[in-house]
């Protein structure tokens, strides 16, 4: 065995350990092999929940009160387009319908 040889096998595993050892301190993953690892996607944050937080809380969604509220509305606003001859046509009557006959 050479004198070179066996100076770039010391290097070789002096640089190993060190390499080692700065992954563990950092908190790196060592990838000796180069080949792909989702350590990268799963290092990030997740964001569903900012995501969640961002949008303000709906009381639509839970009060009966604030949906009967609305439906009345709707009523309302459909009675008054009836009585104008706008509201939607019945069942069977609309331009479809008409264009079959």
């Amino acid at each position: 065995m050479s004198l070179g040889s066996l100076k770039s096998l010391l290097t070789e595993a002096a640089t190993k350990g060190v390499t080692e050892a700065r992954a563990k301190i950092f908190g790196h993953v060592l990838n000796p092999t180069g080949k792909r690892s989702p350590h990268k996607i799963l290092r990030k944050k997740l964001i569903g929940q900012k995501v969640a937080e961002w949008y303000p809380y709906d009381i639509k969604k839970d009060d009966p009160l604030v949906m009967a509220q609305q439906q009345q509305e709707r009523l309302s606003r459909l009675e008054m387009l009836k009585r104008r001859d706008k509201g939607p046509p019945k069942k069977g009557q609309g331009k479809r319908a008409s264009k079959r006959k």
